[in-house]
């Protein structure tokens, strides 16, 4: 550690050294240059006169750097170029100089202005000419970029040929200061950006010009140049004025990039998506700003002062989402179709109770915070009155005296009268405590009760299957409401059984219509879906499928009372259908399924939903999705976005089938049953049994759970048409066979719904065991052993 630490302070020993030196040789350069010891003509004559020789060392002149700087220097020291100064001037100007390159030509210069009298003035002239404002709309990038790194190494030439004397007039810098500073640059951005840029380097190296301190070797050298107290009031007079402009600049590019902002939230909130023009001038604008902000900064920095600070605009994307809803609903006052199919979706969804027309103002907490200032207040009054009075009732009690003739009373009463008083005391303070301990009971049991209420009202909860019960729960929730309960209640919501999904849209209702005065219960119950679904797409996790169609079909319910965002929906099917696989489709069709209709047909979001389901289509024909997949995406594309077809024409049939359908279809239930088999028999059978058989064939088309009632029909009408039973099996059984060969996976409930009535048939005994067997083992075998295998 030790042998470090030395190590270290020789190094920084070293350089010491070295800006000494340095300093010490630019003082000697400085000297040398004020007073120039110039060679008489007479000298001159002897060097090398030749053109060739000069025209060789000029060319060099464009080419300085360190390693050169020797050699052309010896050269020039053995060449006489009085008559090529105006060459020289030129080639100096002209050379393409980097930082490194600076300290070479000012000693370069140097010794030119030492032997040459006319060099000095001539290359000040010639380096100012860098500075004149070219025509700025008829260049190039390439051209633009040259030219600001052209000024920045002429400017920097310039400062440090007047630190060592070659340049002794400091009005030029005054005068390249306040033409880099007129507000009619100011007008073109890219001449704003390289001027800042120069003016931040004139900044750092020209300190001295600006009065700002000076830390180091260098602030005797520097204090030691002929600048005036004017001179940098002026200089300070027109960075200041220009700051403040470049401020003013900046906020209005600021305001004008918030605005783009907002507009462009708009149209992804229209649209899904923005348009290139859109997004690339966005993206100018934002270089742009970007740009000019770190230059400001950086001319901050090098006038000591603190870089502007731009105002904080969080809810420039929150509002974004109201303010487009607000201007497109009045762009798009015609609606083609309704958003709601029919009139009791639309008051479940829009017509909510008000709490405040039930439930006191106190108990919604509305009122919590002024009435309990006003109990706190009145129990303090309380307490002062009684205080009051206690204290009036001793001093009445000490003040009178009872009259020593008062013959009405014994002596001996008189003596034991302030003990009774004492007892009366204790007995008072004991009833107080006993009181004060019954109220702390009755505290106590009014806790517990709420409590037990509440608990109560929680297992209720899953009950509430219609919007009535919703409704009332919720009312009577509002007596027992409470933070702790707030946050049970939104717990209790949220743990909703996953096997329940027809509770969710009551459970979203009930948290709409608590919306209206409890703010906190639909902001939690919308994070804990929102951070359960992210959890959940993220783990890539193929379990839990009811767990993730329950969370994304809640987002969805809630969507519909505009309780959750419409970006949120946007969001979670977005991220379904980035990775349109497995149990994202069923997620994004249940999302679909839920609110994608309503989407679809609310006019903010009706264009985003469009292209969403364009994109799900898409997805879907180039994706290999098994049958099951296909026919979800399809119904949910088409629930959201019915094709466009003429309506369906109903088949008209005789009368008499109309009745046999109405018998079979609608009249059919247990309790009917035998009504129904009498109007059968009653029936012209050799007309109608072809089509009470082709109807008893159709018993997918009724409930699944009455098939066992076509099959006791069947069993009833065999006992007096015993062919039509023979047919009803053997038409049963030509089905499933047809179902085994076809296997299409749109008739897997017909198919369902024909193995059931074979299995009634059974229990009816219209056919016996072998049958069955035989049918499982035509299902289990069929298409094993064939080709069909491969």
């Amino acid at each position: 550690m030790d042998h470090h630490h030395h190590q270290d302070d020789e190094e920084a020993l070293a350089r010491l050294e070295e800006i000494k030196k340095s300093i010490e040789a630019k003082t000697s350069l400085r000297q040398n240059n004020l007073n120039p010891q110039r060679p008489d003509s007479a000298y001159l004559r002897t060097l090398d006169s030749s053109i060739k020789r000069n025209t060789a060392v000029i060319k060099k002149l464009k080419q300085v750097n360190e390693e050169q700087r020797e050699g052309l220097m010896d050269d020039l020291r053995s060449v006489n170029l009085s008559k090529f100064v105006s060459e020289a001037v030129t080639a100096v100007c002209e050379a393409k100089l980097k930082t490194s390159d600076i300290q070479p030509a000012v000693q370069i210069c140097s010794l030119l202005h030492q032997r040459y009298r006319e060099f000095s003035p001539s290359l000040t002239q010639g380096l100012l000419k860098v500075f004149l404002p070219g025509k700025s709309s008829d260049e190039l990038d390439a051209e633009r970029n040259s030219k600001a790194v052209k000024k920045r190494s002429t400017l920097k030439l310039l400062l440090e040929l007047y630190y060592v004397g070659v340049i002794e007039d400091s009005n030029i810098f005054i005068n390249i200061v306040k033409d880099l500073t007129s507000p009619e640059h100011m007008k073109d951005r890219d001449t704003t950006q390289t001027n800042l840029s120069l003016l931040s380097g004139f900044a750092r190296q020209g300190r001295v010009f600006l009065g700002l301190p000076i830390s180091g070797q260098d602030e005797d050298f520097l204090k030691g140049l002929d600048v005036t107290a004017d001179q940098k009031k002026n200089f300070k007079k027109a960075f200041n004025s220009y700051y403040d402009s470049l401020a003013d600049l900046l906020q209005s590019e600021h305001k004008s990039l918030q605005q783009m902002e907002k507009e462009n939230a708009k149209l992804v909130n229209a649209k899904g998506e923005l348009s290139e023009d859109c997004a690339s001038s966005y993206e100018k604008l934002r270089k742009s700003f970007d740009h000019l902000y770190r230059n400001i900064s950086s001319l901050a920095e090098s006038l000591d002062m603190q870089p502007p600070v731009m105002p904080e605009d969080g809810t420039t994307r929150l509002t974004a989402g109201d303010e487009a809803s607000s201007s497109t609903a009045v762009k798009d006052t015609s609606v083609p179709e309704p958003i709601w199919d029919d009139e009791d979706t639309k008051t479940f969804y829009e017509c909510l109770p008000d709490l405040r027309a039930f439930v006191p103002a106190v108990l919604l907490g509305e009122a919590e915070t002024k009435s309990s200032e006003q109990s706190s207040k009145a129990k303090e009054k309380l307490s002062e009155s009684s205080s009051e009075v206690v204290e009036s009732q001793q001093t009445t009690e000490d003040t009178t005296e009872v009259p020593d003739d008062s013959g009405a009373m014994p002596d001996g009463l008189n003596i034991e009268q302030p003990k009774e008083k004492d007892e009366v005391d204790k007995e008072k303070a004991k009833d107080a405590k006993k009181e004060g301990k019954e109220k702390d009971s009755e505290k106590e049991k009014g806790k517990s009760l709420d409590v037990a209420n509440f608990e109560r009202l929680l297992q209720r909860l899953p009950g509430c299957v219609s919007r009535d019960l919703i409704d009332q729960l919720t009312v009577e929730y509002c007596y027992l409401n409470s933070k702790t309960n707030r946050k049970k209640l939104v717990k209790a919501l949220f743990n909703v059984s996953r096997t329940s999904l027809e509770l969710i849209a009551y459970y979203s209702r009930m948290v709409a219509t608590l919306a209206t005065c409890m703010k906190d219960i639909p902001s939690t119950l919308v994070q804990m879906l929102e951070d359960e679904f992210n959890s959940l797409v993220h783990k890539k996790d193929q379990m839990k499928i009811e767990t993730k169609i329950r969370n994304i079909r809640f987002i969805g319910e809630l969507c519909k009372f505009k309780i959750a965002p419409s970006g949120l929906v946007f969001s979670c099917l977005k991220a379904c259908l980035d990775d349109f696989s497995h149990h994202n489709i069923d997620v994004a069709c249940n999302l679909l399924e839920t609110c994608g209709r309503f989407l679809y047909r609310f006019p903010e979001t009706t264009l985003r939903m469009t292209n969403m389901l364009d994109i799900l289509m898409r997805l879907k024909n180039v994706k290999n999705l098994d049958p099951r997949q296909s026919t979800l995406v399809e119904n949910a594309y088409y629930l959201c976005k019915p094709p466009e077809r003429s309506a369906r024409i109903s088949k008209v049939r005789p009368p008499l089938h109309q009745y046999i359908r109405k018998l079979l279809f609608s009249d059919l239930d247990k309790d009917s049953i035998t009504n129904v088999l009498k109007q059968l028999r009653k029936l012209p059978w050799s007309e109608c049994e072809l089509y009470i058989l082709n109807c008893f064939m159709k018993v997918h088309k009724g409930k699944y759970g009455q098939i066992h009632l076509i099959a006791s029909l069947t069993s009833g009408l065999s006992r007096h048409h015993e062919e039509f039973a023979v047919a009803v099996v053997d038409q049963v059984m030509e089905e499933i066979r047809v179902g085994l060969e076809l296997n299409e996976y749109g008739a897997q409930q017909k198919r369902l719904a024909h193995l059931r009535f074979l299995g009634e048939l059974y229990n009816y005994e219209h056919v016996d065991s072998s049958v069955i067997f035989e049918t499982l083992y035509l299902i289990i075998s069929y298409g094993y052993g064939t080709s069909e295998v491969s």
